[in-house]
């Protein structure tokens, strides 16, 4: 029988994105739709080492990778543009 997860509340970002920001985001995505760290790897397409790395900010992950796991997790990245001086 598959281990209940506990969902995590969604994070307040404050200020500019870090890879921990990010990482905490996707571990409360993946918490709040009921999946655990190996059904959310398999479903994103990517290694559960990817997706621990990913989560925990730690170690370096292709970008690809990352996007591709936000997209499948309905996570919305955006860019802005930058003021010009």
């Amino acid at each position: 029988m598959a281990k209940k997860v506990k969902p995590l509340p969604m994070p307040i970002q404050k200020g500019p994105l870090e890879a921990k920001d990010l990482g905490n985001f996707v571990r409360a995505r993946r918490t709040q739709a009921g999946m655990g760290i190996h059904e959310t790897a398999a479903f994103c397409g990517v290694a559960v080492d990817t997706l621990t790395k990913i989560e925990k900010a730690r170690g370096d992950v292709n970008l690809s990778s990352v996007l591709k796991v936000c997209r499948m997790l309905g996570i919305n990245l955006k860019v802005e543009p930058w003021a010009e001086k």
